[in-house]
């Protein structure tokens, strides 16, 4: 019979051991993320189950029809310009909320609250918040205009200005949150550094742009993968506020997911539009494995 040592017994229970660790993780990664995504895969190769009928396969008729959709290129035409918005504009106003609020300066609690307040409520209440803003003849934005003498927009109502209208409410929303890394980040940055720069002659743009911002590009790299995310998934301004309106000049593409779902009870063709968007993260993700995190943490 064959016989083991102690040492090999030992390595195998602890391997055993951190198997046993990791397998509720695994499991609810499975059922929740890998699972569905490939349900969702398989069913977008199917029609829609229709009363009695059943659902029969048809390969990849469903993205025949997707590329000639043209609510489906509409609105990620409005997602990608959505995102192309959102994502700087917010990554910008949080960097500079958070240098604001790092100084020794009074009132920097009260200010970091304000700041992240927008953060805490659901996206439904801001909605409702902003929604009065935009209101034609009774808003606020409609009372200010009116002080100056400016004629009465219909924000929301507009094919030129809804889009607009939607991606100033995610900015709001949003930078107060990725202010937060940033704020976590700029406290471990040990204030020597500046210290040595000040007296080498550097200026505070020069420390900023040469210094504090290489030093802060892995929060940077994570903000930004979270605001890609977050410029793909959220959806609850929309429903609240225009609901894809006026002629789609709103909606994106979770919405237009939602709508092919609940609203026309097409299963099928939702299926597929979710593998286009599943396929987009998982794009920025392999970027951001693959290459950025070894650019930004200089490996």
């Amino acid at each position: 019979m064959r016989q083991y040592s102690s040492s090999t017994r030992t390595g195998f229970f602890t391997a055993v051991h951190g198997w046993l660790m990791l397998l509720p993780a695994m499991v609810l990664l499975v059922a929740f993320t890998h699972y569905p995504a490939l349900a969702t895969l398989w069913s977008s190769l199917f029609s829609t189950p229709r009363g009695a009928r059943p659902a029969v396969f048809v390969g990849l008729d469903n993205y025949a029809v997707l590329r000639d959709d043209p609510v489906f290129w509409q609105a990620m035409w409005n997602n990608l310009v959505y995102a192309f918005w959102t994502i700087p504009v917010s990554i910008a106003i949080a960097l500079l909320m958070a240098l604001w609020v790092n100084r020794n300066m009074a009132g920097r609690g009260f200010l970091r609250l304000a700041y992240f307040t927008p953060t805490i409520l659901p996206m439904v209440a801001v909605a409702n918040i902003w929604l009065f803003f935009y209101t034609p003849q009774y808003g606020l934005l409609a009372q200010i205009g009116q002080w100056f003498g400016l004629g009465n927009v219909n924000w929301l109502g507009s094919p030129d200005t809804a889009l607009p209208a939607l991606i100033v409410v995610a900015i709001w929303k949003e930078a107060g949150f990725f202010m937060i890394f940033y704020l976590a980040a700029l406290q471990q940055v040990p204030p020597s550094l500046r210290e040595a720069a000040m007296l080498e002659g550097s200026s505070r743009w020069n420390y900023f742009r040469r210094i504090l911002f290489p030093l802060l590009m892995p929060t940077t790299l994570f903000v930004l993968v979270n605001a890609l995310i977050n410029a793909f998934r959220l959806v609850d301004h929309v429903v609240v506020m225009t609901k894809g309106g006026p002629d789609n000049a709103s909606t994106l593409l979770l919405y237009y997911i939602y709508q092919v779902g609940f609203s026309f009870w097409d299963t099928s063709y939702a299926a597929t539009l979710s593998v286009v968007l599943l396929t987009i993260l998982a794009l920025a993700a392999l970027i951001k494995f693959r290459w950025l995190d070894k650019q930004v943490h200089y490996q």
